[in-house]
């Protein structure tokens, strides 16, 4: 764990180290932007839920042992923000430097809530958008 943290002014300000620590496969930044908390949630695409801090922190250890640096592009995000918390959701479109890009868009909740060390993230779950439902609204329940 790093001795200390950034202060993130803004959810906005999380959400960018996010990718940004995503793209670089960089562990600590990414466990930077996360609240040290047992309640905190990752879901990645396909994956099971995660729980807590040791729990998310290992999931994300084992996604950059790949060593693939990924670049991440958001498409279509959507605010919703009050005082103390903030729900983003967007469109990942993901490709690995040199390899073809990836055609199944993601759609990803990010979920920050802000304490006495500024804004954190709480929950990030990721899940392919299926090929049918590209452009297509459908209510599945």
């Amino acid at each position: 764990m790093p001795i200390t943290k950034a202060i993130f002014a803004t959810p906005d300000d999380v959400e960018v180290a996010f990718y940004d620590a995503l793209g670089r496969a960089d562990l600590e930044a990414m466990m930077n932007v996360w609240a040290e908390d047992e309640e905190i949630v990752c879901i990645h695409p396909g994956g099971p839920r995660v729980t807590g801090y040791a729990g998310v922190r290992a999931a994300w250890q084992r996604v950059f042992e790949r060593g693939q640096q990924l670049r991440v592009r958001l498409q279509a995000p959507t605010v919703v923000q009050g005082p103390f918390s903030a729900v983003h959701t967007v469109i990942e479109l993901i490709s690995v430097p040199g390899e073809e890009p990836k055609r199944t868009p993601i759609v990803a909740t990010n979920v920050f809530v802000r304490g006495a060390a500024g804004w954190r993230m709480v929950v990030h779950h990721a899940s392919p958008v299926p090929p049918d439902a590209v452009g297509e609204p459908r209510t599945l329940h």
